[in-house]
């Protein structure tokens, strides 16, 4: 698998990460529980390392602080939540919560949930990395109405991390947002790579086109997470799944080169169509 480096350190990151909303939320003893090691499985075996969370996520924490434990992989995992309340004693009991749940001391990414209280709780974080409790801290959004005021943190703020959606089907963070983390030295990680997943259930059953071998694709989800590695500012996408054979097919698509911008332009409009 491709990496690409962080930039306020430089540190190598695989591209391709794990996103557990939904499929973490998921309790011990169930079937859907029981499938998920192998996602993990797949994903360090693919040599990717970004696993995502947010206490938003209801039991995913949890069941990936279990997942990583029984398997003794932890030192594998790049650990990446997010604090998503208001208040500092607040944010502060959140994110000791996820700390917990995920049984690390240090947390590799804490992010600010959608911009709640930021400024409150990048104080806190800011003092929680010179500590070393965290490595890196950014800002999260996942819809287009926010980008305005993404635009504003990022501008006025330190950040090493920026976590937006981002996808063929949804490109207007390639506008302004991804140039300006580049601008600013941020990293960029891109949750929604399938558009929410509405694109890639309405490509499943449509023939990959031709051109799909010729840039080391053998499924629709391979293409469309290309289309998201393609563009520079990107440092990592993290596609959510349950199964491991996703988290292997997500994971190829991680390999190999990425096409230029001017090979999308002419492909893209057929594929949104």
């Amino acid at each position: 698998m491709n990496t690409r480096p962080i930039p306020s350190t430089k540190e190598a990151l695989p591209v391709i990460g794990c996103g557990t909303w939904i499929g973490f939320d998921q309790r011990p003893g169930s079937e859907e529980y029981a499938r998920l090691p192998g996602v993990l499985d797949a994903l360090f075996a693919a040599g990717g390392t970004v696993i995502d969370s947010s206490p938003m996520y209801g039991r995913s924490e949890e069941t990936t602080g279990e997942l990583l434990a029984a398997s003794k992989r932890q030192v594998n995992a790049f650990l990446a939540t997010k604090v998503w309340t208001s208040g500092r004693e607040a944010g502060i009991a959140q994110m000791e919560q996820s700390f917990a749940r995920l049984r690390t001391r240090r947390m590799d990414l804490m992010q600010v949930h959608n911009l709640v209280d930021w400024r409150t709780h990048l104080a806190t974080l800011r003092g929680w990395k010179e500590q070393g409790r965290v490595r890196y801290i950014g800002i999260t959004h996942y819809t287009a109405s926010a980008y305005g005021e993404v635009e504003a943190v990022l501008k006025a703020e330190k950040l090493d991390f920026l976590q937006i959606n981002y996808s063929l089907d949804a490109v207007e963070a390639g506008q302004r947002l991804l140039p300006l983390a580049a601008e600013r030295g941020v990293a960029v990680i891109v949750n929604m790579p399938f558009g929410g997943g509405g694109l890639l259930r309405r490509l499943r059953d449509k023939p990959l086109p031709p051109w799909a071998g010729e840039i080391g694709c053998t499924s629709w989800a391979q293409v469309l997470l290309k289309f998201v590695l393609s563009h520079p500012a990107v440092t990592c996408a993290i596609p959510g799944t349950s199964r491991r054979e996703h988290m292997a097919d997500n994971a190829a698509a991680g390999a190999g080169g990425f096409p230029d911008a001017a090979f999308w332009r002419r492909e893209a409009e057929a594929i949104r169509t």
